[in-house]
């Protein structure tokens, strides 16, 4: 199977740093205090893809309620 050009379903705290535009340390603390889903793998820490992507159009409408 032929995996070139396949997004990553697993995503690092890296990735995320990246797509949310925030810091490392930030991304970290948010994984420690339950704010993001993640799957751990061993001492490994990934966050799904399409959790991400809900989790962010949860945070979205919360925000618009508290307009």
């Amino acid at each position: 199977m032929d995996w070139t050009g396949v997004e990553p379903q697993l995503l690092r705290a890296e990735d995320v740093r990246r797509f949310l535009g925030i810091g490392r340390t930030k991304v970290y603390e948010m994984i420690a205090q339950g704010e993001l889903p993640v799957l751990r793998l061993g001492r490994q820490v990934r966050i799904p893809r399409a959790a991400l992507a809900q989790w962010v159009a949860e945070q979205t409408r919360i925000a618009e309620h508290r307009e």
